[in-house]
């Protein structure tokens, strides 16, 4: 075994952390046992997702990131990458997964359990905490609320929900 055998994947690709991005969103599409149309639609545009003949794809280099993404998802599990890559991502590029998971988890509607619970593990295991991730929480969510244009009893639409604490 070389000295960094330990970062690559079954294929002999080297883990990098955009590998490790399109491998965490697909984690996340999976995690709840279905993959929606929302979801694929999200992994396909953060992944530069690209509309050819009114099909929309992503391009050759996007197209090897997703098959080398896919590979080892199949052969590996979430601990497994988690090893694999939580000293390996700046803490950008960590928030920046996140964030994206938590999209990703809203794209078909509700979050679900597994979805939930799967972004816990990750959040635990990049060191980042609930505190400082929850305004990044509460604008995704907000994103994808649209019941704030159909529901004018919406509690977010009432003008004392006006927040000031940035």
């Amino acid at each position: 075994m070389g000295l960094f055998d330990a970062f690559k994947t079954d294929a002999g690709t080297t883990m990098t952390p955009h590998l490790a991005f399109a491998i965490a969103l697909i984690y996340m599409m999976y995690a709840d046992g279905e993959v929606d149309n929302e979801e694929v639609g999200q992994l396909l545009s953060v992944l530069g997702g690209k509309k050819k003949n009114n099909v929309i794809g992503v391009g050759e280099n996007g197209r090897q990131l997703l098959e080398s993404a896919k590979r080892y998802v199949k052969s590996h599990t979430m601990q497994q990458f988690i090893a694999d890559t939580a000293s390996l991502l700046s803490d950008a590029q960590k928030m920046c997964i996140l964030v994206n998971l938590i999209d990703v988890s809203f794209a078909d509607g509700e979050p679900e359990s597994e979805e939930q619970t799967l972004f816990g593990k990750l959040l635990h295991a990049f060191g980042i905490s609930e505190t400082r991730f929850t305004p990044f929480f509460e604008v995704i969510a907000l994103k994808n609320d649209r019941s704030v244009f159909t529901n004018p009893a919406h509690p977010k639409n009432a003008l004392s929900h006006v927040e000031l604490n940035y």
